[in-house]
């Protein structure tokens, strides 16, 4: 004998079999999502070649492929690529960051988050005109730019904790670890002083840390001259190619000053050019001076670069990624 369901049972099984297979085709749209591609500090620009090519474009070229600050040659923010919205699509919607320009009757914008791929960052905005679009861009182009740069950085250093170097010999001296690559070695470690090197093509990058009594730099409230006789005094230790050379801050040009802070403490961030006394060789160099108030002392990380005739920018924003990465252990 056969035995036929209810059509209110049957009717009833089929609906909850459709919704469970909704929910699992739900979870997984939403949980997977492609990685996303793209080299740091690019940037795709989502925008009519119209737009781009007029005042929207000028305005963005402005703002996001400015001079990068502290480097002896000029070179932008962000290298910026053009995509036009028909062709923002498939692999090109992978972009890890992207800036996408749209017409609408509302001026705004908005942060898209793993939109089409993890990670990344998206920003969108909309205008009714030029002139709106271009007012929005100028009134938050800071907090563009901050969010972008900080969006660099945590990648950056996601990219460099695959294969990290040991920093137990900072941390028993010091009291700070850093995160930077294994292909930096100890070139020098002595009396709480370390210097650590990398080579690279046609140069090398170097790093700096140890630390000074707070009125090394506190005293006479002259940071910037303060910073560069202690940074003179250093760099006797930093030896150039021949006898009796070594490094220290280029004269001809005042270092950028900024203030700012590292792991919750104050800090003094100063960037320059740094050069070889009695020899022609010359670099950008990064240095943050963190306040350690508990310990009546500054933290002193540097870094520099010597890569001649070449550009510098994506050595010194690694330089600048490993620097900012630094915390004090207690």
């Amino acid at each position: 004998m056969q035995y036929t369901l209810p059509k209110t049972i049957s009717y009833s099984l089929v609906a909850l079999s459709i919704l469970v297979i909704s929910s699992c085709n739900d979870t997984n749209t939403s949980a997977y999502k492609a990685e996303s591609s793209g080299n740091l500090n690019q940037l795709s620009v989502i925008i009519t070649n119209e737009d781009w090519q007029d005042s929207i474009g000028e305005q963005i070229r402005e703002i996001f492929a400015a001079d990068v600050d502290g480097l002896p040659q000029q070179e932008p923010k962000y290298a910026l690529r053009q995509i036009p919205p028909t062709a923002f699509s498939d692999f090109a919607r992978k972009n890890r960051t992207f800036l996408k320009i749209e017409k609408s009757k509302k001026a705004g914008h908005q942060f898209l988050l793993d939109s089409f791929a993890k990670p990344q960052l998206g920003i969108a905005i909309t205008g009714p005109n030029q002139q709106a679009i271009i007012e929005e861009l100028k009134q938050n182009k800071d907090f563009f730019l901050k969010k972008l740069h900080d969006t660099e950085l945590k990648e950056k250093r996601r990219r460099m904790s695959k294969a990290p170097k040991k920093v137990d010999v900072l941390i028993k001296s010091l009291g700070v670890s850093m995160l930077f690559p294994s292909a930096y070695r100890y070139a020098k470690q002595e009396d709480n002083f370390f210097w650590m090197r990398k080579d690279i093509k046609n140069g090398s990058m170097e790093l700096l840390a140890y630390e000074v009594p707070k009125s090394t730099i506190d005293r006479n409230g002259d940071v910037i001259a303060n910073v560069i006789k202690m940074r003179d005094s250093v760099g006797k230790n930093i030896p150039g190619p021949n006898e009796d050379t070594h490094m220290i801050t280029e004269e001809a040009y005042a270092p950028y000053l900024f203030e700012t802070e590292i792991d919750g403490k104050f800090a003094y961030e100063i960037k320059g050019t740094w050069e070889v006394k009695g020899f022609f060789m010359a670099g950008p160099f990064l240095t943050y001076a963190i306040r350690d108030d508990k310990n009546d002392r500054y933290v002193i990380l540097e870094g520099f670069v010597f890569k001649p005739s070449s550009s510098k920018r994506n050595q010194m924003f690694e330089i600048e990624a490993i620097l900012r990465s630094a915390t004090f252990i207690k």
